[in-house]
């Protein structure tokens, strides 16, 4: 079982495969996963050359606070599945804006009117960014730019 970052000496991995393509599935399977419960305002940051503690940022909104921790939670079940343990996960009892800590993926989910206020989106508008359209179900897989 995979417990955050697995990353040893000068970035490589403990398996021998590349932290950049674990942190892309991983973005992936989060979105996904956000996708799954309707998430809304979808939008992956690939924040790698920016930041020396994250790969990706992923952010979703939901539109209550019951969504919104229904949104961490399945990220979380799925993610557990895969054998993917969070490093932390805060805010959950409030359910305004919780961060979930996978190591090269940070997961924000807001509620809406927080998204709104901390506006995180243009801290780090220098990153190359995917927003996912409202009508789609499932990304297979990210740009170029993204990977």
């Amino acid at each position: 079982m995979i417990r955050g970052k697995v990353r040893t000496e000068k970035g490589k991995r403990e398996d021998g495969g590349s932290p950049a393509g674990k942190a892309k599935d991983l973005a992936l399977l989060c979105v996904n996963a956000a996708l799954e419960r309707k998430a809304k305002d979808v939008v992956l940051l690939k924040v790698r050359e920016l930041s020396s503690f994250a790969d990706y940022f992923i952010i979703c909104s939901g539109t209550s606070d019951r969504q919104v921790r229904s949104i961490a939670d399945h990220i979380e079940e799925r993610l557990k599945k895969e054998g993917v343990l969070p490093l932390g996960i805060e805010g959950r009892q409030g359910g305004h804006w919780i961060l979930m800590d996978y190591g090269e993926v940070i997961f924000h989910v807001f509620y809406e009117a927080t998204r709104e206020f901390y506006d995180i989106e243009r801290l780090w508008a220098e990153a190359p960014s995917l927003s996912v359209e409202p009508s789609v179900q499932k990304i297979d897989a990210l740009g170029e730019e993204l990977a």
